[in-house]
């Protein structure tokens, strides 16, 4: 497998993603959307740093059992129950500080959102990889 990224001249400079994420591989692995709800089904607490939190160990046991890793990941879509962007960059931030922080540098988009699907939650995100 073989996993390519990179910013063409011509387009913007990015805060560590890469607009183009080119990938030969045997497997592609989607992961539902993945929430901020622990093993039991509870939302995690510690409002948006606590769900952020909870969402990226939701994304690592999902990848390992996959039998991925973040360096695997070929996209991502990252979806904030805000409009404020500070709120957004919060996340962005807590992503790239995290374990699964070489997951973000592929194509990611990160989207403020009116609503997302459990009450009170507050981060979702979708991941894509490739073996």
């Amino acid at each position: 497998m073989t996993i390519e990224r990179t910013n063409p001249d011509g387009l913007h400079p990015t805060p560590g993603y890469h607009h183009v994420t080119r990938v030969q591989a045997d497997t592609l692995i989607y992961l539902a959307g993945q929430c901020p709800l622990d093993p039991s089904g509870v939302l995690a607490e510690g409002g948006l740093v606590g769900q952020t939190a909870q969402v990226i160990e939701n994304i690592l046991v999902a990848l390992d059992a996959a039998g991925a890793t973040p360096d695997d990941v070929v996209r991502t879509v990252i979806y904030v129950a805000s409009a404020d962007r500070d709120e957004l960059a919060a996340v962005w931030t807590q992503l790239n500080d995290s374990a699964l922080a070489p997951a973000f540098t592929s194509a990611s988009t990160l989207l403020g959102v009116a609503q997302l699907g459990f009450p009170g939650q507050l981060v979702e995100i979708d991941v894509t990889a490739a073996r």
